[in-house]
């Protein structure tokens, strides 16, 4: 088999989905290079177990802002151990679970995650929330790349909805690949694609499968380099991910039998519900 580059969306915790994933693309570790766009972890059931599948797989991931809140709150938590002086985040219920939920492997893989990787063999840009178009790469703002969803009148970032989502204005090259703005359809746009279609909220895990040295297609053929698999159920939110998307058209299922990654799976014994997700509409801003 010749060897792919797989981008994987936000996949929250969402270890059962992401095997089925891997699964139907025949993944095969040391052939295929597998790249995620951050946020991992939490908001899901196994936020462990995605990130055994990181290490199983030798995955490539970048960091996502659930990363980055993880490691702040570790980082000022030690400061104030040392005696020194440090204001330590609340994280929450759902991130303190998680945190409390981590090993040292955990924390040591969240702190080798880059906030971009570049595949230059493909041209593209893997960052978690995306870039602010117009500004050279190297004055970019790291927690802007973690959290930016759309751009307002003027060109400043920010982390909502309600304006003009960034990638109908960045211009590239590179191409960028991001996750964080969720939406049961990819977002696509000329120079970017947003592949968070919302797993954790009962939509889908999607990924971009480009061939070795091939370029993000053009955004009226890129539908056929995008995969997804649905939801088993809806994990977290009281609505989940539904409508029409941002900008772009829906992602393709394609369907196969189980693989070695469902198999791995049932050995571990996790036991999640087996019903298909049911697309429904997402009241005010987008989700990540």
């Amino acid at each position: 088999m010749a060897p792919r580059t797989i981008v994987v969306g936000d996949v929250h915790g969402c270890s059962a989905e992401l095997r089925t994933l891997l699964d139907r693309l025949a993944f095969v570790r040391g052939t295929d290079t597998l790249v995620f766009v951050g946020d991992l972890v939490a908001r899901g059931p196994d936020s462990r177990g995605v990130l055994d599948i990181v290490r199983e797989t030798g995955a490539i991931a970048v960091r996502g802002n659930h990363e980055d809140r993880l490691l702040q709150w570790q980082r000022a938590s030690r400061a104030q151990e040392r005696g020194e002086f440090a204001l330590v985040p609340d994280l929450g219920r759902l991130h303190g679970d998680v945190a409390e939920s981590l090993g040292p492997e955990d924390w040591a893989l969240l702190a080798t995650m880059p906030v971009t990787h570049l595949l230059p063999a493909h041209r593209l840009l893997v960052v978690h929330a995306g870039l602010v178009p117009g500004v050279p790469f190297e004055q970019q703002d790291p927690a802007t790349m973690m959290r930016i969803r759309s751009v307002g009148d003027h060109g400043e970032a920010r982390d909502h909805g309600g304006a003009t989502p960034w990638g109908l204005r960045y211009v590239g090259p590179p191409h960028v690949a991001f996750g964080h703005a969720a939406s049961l359809d990819a977002q696509i746009h000329p120079w970017a694609t947003g592949v968070d279609t919302g797993c954790v909220y009962g939509g889908y895990l999607t990924a971009m499968v480009l061939a070795e040295g091939q370029e993000p297609p053009p955004a009226a053929d890129r539908q056929a380099v995008l995969v997804s698999v649905p939801a088993r159920r809806r994990y977290f939110g009281g609505m989940s991910v539904g409508g029409r998307a941002m900008v772009g058209d829906q992602v393709r299922i394609p369907h196969h039998g189980p693989g070695p990654h469902a198999a791995r799976r049932d050995a571990r014994g996790a036991r999640v519900g087996s019903e298909r997700p049911q697309e429904r509409r997402i009241a005010g801003r987008s989700r990540g």
